[in-house]
């Protein structure tokens, strides 16, 4: 099978869990607390993977310097674009209760948010591909794992504000698509991209992913879960750096 291909589906799996996520939280009423839990694990093995996965990768392609500027510059983007998006009301597009808005135009951040959240992460699966590297299994279990919480969440918030299935399963179908294709972008625009190129965007990707995890899943986790959420996230990573010792 063509690797463009492979990475295209790598993309697609992991955007998938985040309509499996929406699914479950459509059909079955999934008590919040539960949701802040498996929350707090998605973002101990996210964690994980982009320190194990993305920067330690990313030092030993283009060094240290790459490295930071890239990690920096995915960070400060993530949080600017957040912050245009927070004041259009899609601060809360991963909490599952009823902090979501219910009108057109938190609905339209709330859908540009979720495509913020998901194509950095799902470009890097991509990435992985690039010169003959093939699937990072660690890294596509991590996406797949902390997707499941994240449109589980943010799909019980959308139904508190009143959201219809339309609306809510054709974010997430349609994110799934978009994932798939962000991988493929990733495999097809770097192919052939120097060490220090790569080392960069594999850096800028941890950084946007990082922001993202402490922005939008932390606070979720922690509103529910505080007396416990440390301990939980702790397991993810664990569960995570597994994976990357025994690949």
């Amino acid at each position: 099978m063509p690797e463009w291909l492979l990475a295209g589906g790598t993309g697609l799996i992991g955007g998938a869990a985040l309509l499996l996520g929406a699914l479950i939280a459509w059909f079955i009423r999934v008590p919040s607390r539960v949701v802040a839990v498996v929350m707090a694990f998605g973002s101990g093995v996210l964690i994980s993977a982009l320190s194990f996965e993305l920067v330690e990768e990313a030092v030993s392609q283009g060094g240290l310097l790459a490295t930071s500027l890239g990690f920096l510059v995915g960070a400060v983007v993530y949080v600017g674009l957040n912050l245009l998006l927070a004041r259009r009301g899609a601060r809360h597009r991963k909490r599952s209760g009823k902090q979501q808005p219910s009108d057109s135009g938190g609905g339209v951040a709330i859908a540009i948010g979720a495509l913020i959240d998901g194509v950095p992460e799902s470009m890097v699966l991509g990435l992985g591909f690039v010169g003959g590297g093939g699937l990072s299994l660690p890294m596509l279990a991590a996406v797949f794992i902390s997707n499941v919480p994240e449109g589980l969440s943010s799909t019980a918030g959308m139904k508190n504000a009143g959201r219809g299935p339309g609306y809510v399963l054709g974010i997430w179908g349609g994110m799934a698509v978009v994932s798939g294709l962000a991988a493929l972008a990733g495999y097809l625009l770097l192919d052939g991209a120097s060490p220090a190129v790569l080392g960069f965007v594999n850096a800028l990707a941890a950084g946007a992913i990082l922001a993202m995890i402490c922005d939008t899943m932390i606070p979720e986790a922690f509103e529910k879960a505080s007396l416990y959420a440390g301990l939980i996230a702790t397991l993810g990573f664990l569960a995570a750096f597994s994976l990357h010792a025994m690949g």
